[in-house]
């Protein structure tokens, strides 16, 4: 979630306060934002990111774990992200995943975040039939120099076509007023010369051009001292599960060190609602990312004003 999101959701005041809390962050009543790690895998080895750390079993997740997530969500107006920390279309069961989230829940919204490289044109015409309503690309370079440093193993001229590809259906399609598409890209001081050139080349293409920073990940480098002592956003509307059931509180927690339950057992309210989910939103609410493992090395948010949400402020 942006920083500047929250401000913009009509968030019910917090359910789960703790005593003596610095801060009283808006937690949604359930989740509004769900992301299934459909698989472990990614087609790519960018050096910023983690993902080929993870060693987690099963490298794809059941059936019967995605279909039940769904499942205990249908009519709550979610948004489902089918990737974590992965690739999502290394998982070729994507098209059938969104015709199965979309089916019988006019609420649902169904949303991407790719590299674009996997994205084939039939694949592409069957996500856009499925019902897909958002696709970010990320897409870190207007040229192979610049790119393909940032995205080893990618092949930049593939992704320029099959995105490419996949706008030109959209557009055709009469799909511009139902699916939102963004083109995004990390801005860093070997690609910051190409950005108006991005910009005006896939501005026309797409709903929208984000130029965004490149963020941390918790325990990647952080010593202790640089934790932040404030609240999270991550933690008032989504939830994050892995390919084995579990939750987490964190879609950057890539090892499992913020487990606050398993959908295998429970259902995700009961998760949403839990002892160990309460116990992290009143660490969170006093500014304590010290107590909290995977928090404890973490400076995300270390610029956002939370003052509208302390106590005493209203």
């Amino acid at each position: 979630m942006r920083p500047d999101a929250a401000r913009d959701r009509n968030i019910q005041p917090a359910r789960f306060e703790g005593p003596g809390a610095r801060w009283r962050m808006p937690v949604a009543a359930r989740p509004r934002f769900i992301q299934l790690e459909t698989v472990t895998k990614c087609n790519a080895k960018c050096p910023f990111c983690p993902q080929n750390e993870i060693v987690r079993d099963p490298a794809r997740m059941p059936e019967a774990t995605w279909k039940k997530i769904v499942d205990d969500t249908r009519g709550w107006g979610v948004t489902y992200r089918p990737f974590l920390t992965n690739e999502p279309f290394v998982d070729n069961r994507m098209p059938q995943i969104v015709r199965y989230i979309k089916e019988n829940d006019p609420t649902a919204r169904v949303e991407f975040n790719t590299n674009g490289e996997l994205l084939t044109e039939k694949l592409g015409a069957e996500l856009l039939d499925a019902g897909v309503d958002i696709m970010r690309f990320s897409i870190d370079g207007f040229s192979r120099e610049t790119y393909e440093p940032s995205r080893v193993g990618i092949d930049f001229d593939r992704v320029m076509s099959r995105v490419q590809r996949f706008l030109e259906m959209w557009d055709a399609g009469g799909h511009r007023d139902r699916v939102f598409t963004e083109v995004r890209m990390i801005e860093v001081p070997e690609n910051a010369h190409e950005v108006t050139a991005y910009r005006e080349f896939w501005g026309p293409r797409c709903s929208e051009v984000v130029i965004t920073s490149l963020y941390q990940w918790p325990w990647t480098g952080q010593k202790p001292e640089d934790v932040v002592l404030k609240p999270c956003l991550k933690i008032l509307d989504e939830m994050f599960f892995y390919t084995n059931g579990k939750a987490t509180i964190c879609c950057w927690d890539v090892h499992e060190k913020a487990v606050i339950g398993d959908v295998t057992t429970q259902s995700v309210q009961e998760i949403w609602e839990g002892y160990a989910a309460r116990c992290l939103r009143a660490l969170l609410d006093d500014g304590r990312r010290d107590l909290i493992h995977l928090c404890s090395r973490c400076n995300a948010y270390q610029d956002f004003d939370f003052g509208k949400f302390a106590v005493g402020s209203d």
